[in-house]
């Protein structure tokens, strides 16, 4: 499939190989400290720091899925940011200034101060758990655009054979120069892959032989019977996996969604600590929200110009005065990579192949720094310090990047069994990437309402509450249910739901427990953050 690039591609590729060397030897700057390699020193722009979020909570996901709900569906996704805002509200007022206060390396250090370190431990494994399942899914839609490009399918073997290229090329890349590398890099392979989405909108547009007026009157009436691809705000009443992108599953589940994402998921909160303040770091998360509406309606519109140029032959016919009208009869996850690897010209395929890559980067990056540091952090530290051992800043960046090396190798498998897991459930990729999230949020929410708003809990319900929120989820998935109910009784209920079902139990088991008398203390000195 590599014989599809052209010469002007090459150069395309060229230039991004220098790029990222370039790149890679700028921002490597090797740190000492676990205050600069897990924190970037507090000194990150809160600009920067906002498209890093942007690029964290994107990515690959954005890249396939984006286009993926285009073809397959409307503009609902959208709707979903009115959640999102509502989130960020909540975490810039109660979350983040708590952060700063405390001066935390990761946010479960915050349940240290409530419940002591052993909470603080179990959440951060938690998390650990949760953002192998989240970050492998988006890994996974990664290595199929690289499968794709490398190979020309997504069987297995290639699949897998991707996986492994792009773990390699992530840890290498990210491993010696910590979070302000990543960030950095963030931002390059935001602009990179934005860009190759722009063009991709302008080349497509231009091959539909109709005018903007005619191209929207098809999407409103993609075919009879058939509702609007242009739809917004969703107002069926819906608990399906159908229907969570309707407004109220956005009222609702998305409002938990993006609390638990941008204010509990170390992935993204980490960055949001790089900043220097508070108020740097509220500002930060608010614009990566702003900014996320208009990267994935780029996205979306890929996906709905592809079916009118795949979907609707009277119209693409229109314009043909001879040759064959484009056809399309794959698997719906391959259109878009599909339409980039036939059809596209040469130059623009390079330049959309490396935004491929980016966002693939930008997928793997995020989760490596800020998972190695909830391992030092949270976990290996603690149990240095409770076998009386005192190690200097240097051995844990060292340890570190070791971590670093570990979570790409649990990434890189559960990559590997995403492929399997979807392919199975047949679930469209965007839903897929946000379903994975609810079996660690759903324990996480729980156990943090509790402790902002509450003076009860203790360490034992707080366990309880984190197990049981990853149980509850995986027992309304339907594959589980087969397993232990009758086929009459198996119900579709959506990640949403599931997550708002699976938060208010997990907030209800660890309000169950006594009372703290005494805040345990943070044993961690200031001096060492």
């Amino acid at each position: 499939m590599l014989g599809q690039y052209s010469f002007a591609d090459i150069l395309v590729f060229v230039a991004y190989g220098l790029v990222l060397l370039g790149s890679g030897w700028l921002f490597n700057r090797k740190s000492s400290s676990t205050q600069d390699y897990f924190l970037g020193g507090n000194k990150m722009s809160m600009w920067v720091v906002a498209i890093s979020v942007l690029a964290t909570s994107q990515s690959a996901a954005t890249f396939l899925g984006g286009p993926d709900q285009g073809y397959r569906g409307d503009l609902t996704y959208l709707a979903t940011n009115i959640g999102a805002f509502i989130a960020v509200g909540f975490v810039a007022l109660f979350l983040i200034p708590k952060f700063y206060e405390q001066r935390v390396y990761t946010v479960y250090e915050l349940l240290e101060q409530r419940f002591g370190e052993r909470a603080k431990r179990e959440a951060g494994l938690m998390y650990l758990f949760g953002r192998v399942f989240a970050s492998g899914a988006r890994l996974y839609m990664a290595a199929i655009a690289v499968a794709m490009i490398l190979f020309g399918n997504i069987d297995a073997d290639s699949v897998i054979t991707a996986t492994l290229l792009l773990t390699f090329i992530g840890l290498v890349y990210t491993v010696y120069g910590g979070i302000r590398t990543v960030i950095y890099s963030d931002v390059l392979q935001a602009v990179v892959y934005v860009s190759a989405a722009i063009a991709v909108i302008i080349v497509l547009y231009n091959a539909i032989p109709v005018s903007f007026g005619e191209l929207v009157s098809a999407l409103q009436n993609p075919a009879p019977g058939e509702p609007s691809k242009l739809t917004l705000i969703d107002t069926n009443v819906d608990f399906s996996s159908s229907g969570v992108f309707n407004i109220w599953s956005v009222l609702t589940g998305f409002v938990l969604l993006n609390i638990a994402a941008f204010g509990l998921d170390q992935d993204m909160t980490q960055r949001v600590l790089t900043c220097k303040d508070a108020k740097e770091g509220s500002k930060a998360i608010l614009m990566s929200v702003v900014m996320v509406i208009p990267v994935m309606l780029l996205f979306i519109i890929i996906g709905l110009l592809l079916f009118i140029y795949y979907q609707r032959p009277d119209i693409m016919a229109s314009g043909q005065a001879d040759g064959p009208v484009p056809t399309f009869a794959g698997e719906a996850v391959t259109i878009f990579m599909y339409y980039v690897l036939t059809e596209i010209p040469a130059g623009v395929r390079g330049l959309v192949t490396i935004g491929i890559i980016a966002a693939a980067l930008s997928t793997l990056n995020s989760g490596l720094n800020s998972m190695s540091s909830v391992v030092i952090q949270d976990i290996y530290r603690p149990w240095q310090q409770r076998k009386g051992k005192q190690y200097s800043d240097e051995h844990y960046v060292k340890a570190g990047r070791v971590g670093m090396a570990v979570v790409a190798a649990a990434l890189g498998l559960m990559a590997c069994l995403c492929y399997y897991w979807q392919q199975y459930t047949e679930t469209p990729l965007l839903q897929f990437a946000l379903s994975v999230m609810v079996f660690s949020y759903s324990g996480l929410l729980g156990v943090y309402f509790v402790t902002l708003f509450s003076k009860r809990g203790s360490s034992r319900s707080v366990t309880t509450a984190l197990v049981v929120g990853f149980f509850v989820p995986l027992v309304m998935q339907p594959y589980t249910q087969q397993l232990l109910l009758p086929a009459d009784w198996v119900t579709d209920i959506g990640f949403t739901w599931q997550l708002m079902i699976g938060t208010a139990i997990s907030t209800l088991i660890c309000l169950a427990g006594s009372q703290s008398n005494t805040a345990p203390t943070n044993q961690r000195k200031v001096s060492e953050a």
